[in-house]
């Protein structure tokens, strides 16, 4: 260790090293590094201060990211956040931390320099990397296989002590085609993200979530919006009667996923980010149509999907958008809506990492309040009575 030869008041010298940097304090001509002051815990907790961790968090600008952003920056956790495209779309998370705390690098998912860059500094990575839909330049192989496989290869050469992915709770080699003719390629390429994780990163935790709800979801807001139905008649697969949905509200999975980057013990363990309860499809629509006073009395019907000879037209109609399929409508996510969750017997869930989970019966009458019918009808307390809750199935 070389000495600095100083006489005067205190300054700080920054070294930096890998996986942190070093502040070293010098006075009186004495100079130490011995210890890496820069990542002591620090504060009282909460946004402002320090809690030793590092975190890179892929896909940050996405659905699930925003949350887990949130809630690691409530506990003072220094955030790398890697963007691609317009930088602006990620600024908005700059708020999650305090000032230095919420640190963002450009990066792509098949540039090695560019991840290099964004885990270097970092002891925890979380990748949320994901894609419903397919576009010509990211096909789901691309973004769930081959880009988990290179960023868990690269954060175990690193030297990243956690990494945390977020899969899919339905993901299996070969699922059964339920409303397309073919095996579905999200479930697929999910299950062979998992097996690449697992080849590059052994002690990783993996996250499988079943369909997740709440605010600019796509799964209360595919099935209420427009493009989903005929005007006030629902398609649905055998009626809704054939599928057993457990929706998991999205800020329940974030809290997992923290929690899992926090618990040593969580390395190379599996959980099921599923809801407390479970639910018929059919059970599900009806009552997301009633909190939206779209009910009978409106005109809504609900029928077997395979009378239907307008929704192929449909579809492919949805999916003439560039960008994204118009109302999230595409083969994919109604092969994903008609799937039954499949929880496992033993498998621990988020309740194993003491996540308190949010019942559907008290969050999504708010989520559905922007696709009420009548809108700036100014009701009487009462006029609309709350509609049942749907019923709850033990299978």
């Amino acid at each position: 260790m070389a000495s600095l030869a100083f006489t005067g008041n205190l300054v700080s010298k920054i070294i930096p090293k890998k996986g942190h940097i070093s502040i070293v304090y010098i006075q009186s001509g004495q100079y130490s590094s011995d210890q890496n002051l820069a990542a002591y815990k620090r504060g009282t907790g909460g946004r402002s201060s320090f809690n030793g961790v590092v975190a890179t968090v892929f896909g940050c600008t996405g659905f699930v990211g925003r949350y887990v952003c949130n809630k690691l920056g409530k506990i003072g956790t220094q955030m790398i956040l890697p963007y691609r495209g317009d930088f602006y779309d990620a600024a908005r998370l700059k708020v999650c931390g305090d000032l230095g705390q919420v640190l963002f690098t450009p990066y792509d998912l098949r540039d090695e320099e560019s991840i290099r860059r964004a885990v270097k500094y970092s002891n925890v990575v979380i990748n949320l990397v994901g894609r419903d839909y397919e576009t010509k330049n990211f096909k789901y192989k691309d973004v769930h296989v081959d880009g988990p496989r290179l960023l868990a290869r690269i954060s175990r050469e690193m030297g990243v002590e956690r990494f945390i992915h977020l899969s899919y709770l339905n993901a299996e080699p070969n699922p059964k085609p339920l409303v397309m003719k073919s095996p579905s390629m999200f479930k697929v390429s999910k299950y062979h993200g998992e097996l690449a994780v697992r080849e590059e990163f052994p002690t990783a935790t993996i996250i499988r979530a079943s369909d997740i709800y709440g605010s600019e979801d796509r799964f209360i807001r595919s099935i209420a919006s427009i493009w989903r139905r005929h005007n006030r008649y629902m398609p649905l697969y055998r009626h809704g009667m054939d599928t057993v949905k457990q929706p998991v509200y999205v800020s329940d999975v974030a809290q997992g996923i923290v929690n899992a980057a926090r618990d040593p013990d969580t390395r190379c363990q599996v959980y099921q980010a599923v809801g407390p309860k479970r639910y018929l499809l059919h059970d599900l629509v009806w009552w997301f149509f009633r909190l939206m006073r779209k009910d009978e009395k409106w005109g809504f019907k609900t029928f077997d999907m395979k009378y239907d000879p307008v929704l192929s037209i449909k579809v492919a109609m949805a999916n003439m958008s560039p960008a994204y399929p118009f109302g999230s409508l595409h083969w994919e996510g109604l092969e994903k809506e008609a799937t039954t969750d499949n929880v496992v017997k033993g498998v621990p869930t988020l309740e194993d990492l003491n996540v308190t989970l949010t019942h559907m019966e008290d969050q999504v009458p708010w989520e559905l309040r922007p696709y009420r019918a009548h809108q700036y009808y100014i009701d009487q307390i009462g006029e609309f009575p709350r509609p049942p809750n749907p019923k709850v199935v033990n299978y």
